[in-house]
């Protein structure tokens, strides 16, 4: 039998959580994985993990608001590989706050990892999947990115600007040979409520609440990923209570998707308030 040729995937903030999860998910399907992380430590902790399973893995230190780390992450898996097969931009950060309360600092910060991160990204590795003559991108939005959620404008804007990113790179790479998919999950148990900034003390706690009733966890999602790339679909959605609101959006008048959802904004500002009493 002709062996099962390895796949060389790259990972990034893939210490934990989800990035976590889609490198275990990936590495189980025969793939050897670059696990591109600022968390040292954790970075060679799931390494190990996969290792213990029977899979390949490494790790590369990774900021990917950092051109020249970019490059030296590029340097190492050049040397390492003779191609790259998928790219996985999952590395993201959250912030909640009221639009006329959220410094413009916070703003940039979440914008120079959620976006500018995976631009940085895409600038250096698309060149080597056009060199290759093939490659695939799966870039981490969120369900916020496609429908928004009260209290987080720079947390959605910056996961709709990747959404957009995504459509114009499946568009523009399309005659390279090159696949762009986009994720966009909705609330899970991640640790994405580590990396919160808010000035709203409430809202950490609250976040909390909606992963903890999640109905599926880090490891669906990254099987959704997995199938996702796969098949080669562009959105890959994750939650049917946030595919039925996607459709909802597509299909209803405006003002009528604008009625639906701001019962839930009045439900959201609700549990603020109990949480505050």
């Amino acid at each position: 039998m002709k062996p099962i040729e390895l796949q060389h995937v790259v990972i990034t903030g893939a210490a934990s959580g989800l990035g976590k999860a889609l490198a275990l998910k990936w590495a189980s399907q025969h793939a050897e994985v670059c696990v591109a992380d600022i968390n040292q430590p954790a970075g060679e902790q799931v390494c190990q993990e996969i290792e213990a399973l029977g899979g390949k893995a490494f790790f590369v230190p990774c900021d990917i608001t950092n051109t020249d780390s970019i490059t030296a992450l590029v340097k190492v898996l050049n040397e390492r590989w003779q191609h790259i097969d998928v790219l996985i931009n999952n590395a993201g950060v959250a912030s909640a706050d009221k639009i006329e309360a959220e410094p413009m600092l916070q703003w940039r910060w979440i914008m120079e990892i959620n976006l500018f991160g995976i631009v940085n990204m895409c600038q250096q590795f698309v060149p080597l999947f056009k060199q290759q003559g093939v490659g695939s991108i799966v870039n981490v939005a969120s369900q916020a990115g496609l429908t928004p959620i009260p209290f987080m404008s720079s947390y959605n804007a910056s996961k709709a600007a990747v959404v957009s990113l995504s459509e114009t790179l499946r568009l523009e790479l399309a005659d390279d040979n090159i696949n762009v998919s986009v994720l966009c999950p909705g609330f899970f148990k991640t640790n994405l409520g580590t990396s919160l900034r808010t000035q709203l003390p409430t809202m950490e706690k609250l976040m909390g609440k909606l992963f903890d009733k999640s109905p599926i966890n880090a490891t669906q999602v990254a099987d959704i990923a997995y199938q996702g790339e796969k098949n080669k679909q562009f959105l890959l959605l994750t939650h049917q209570q946030g595919k039925r609101l996607y459709q909802l959006k597509r299909l209803l008048p405006l003002h009528w998707y604008f009625k639906l959802v701001l019962k839930q904004t009045q439900r959201l500002r609700q549990l603020l308030r109990e949480e505050q009493a």
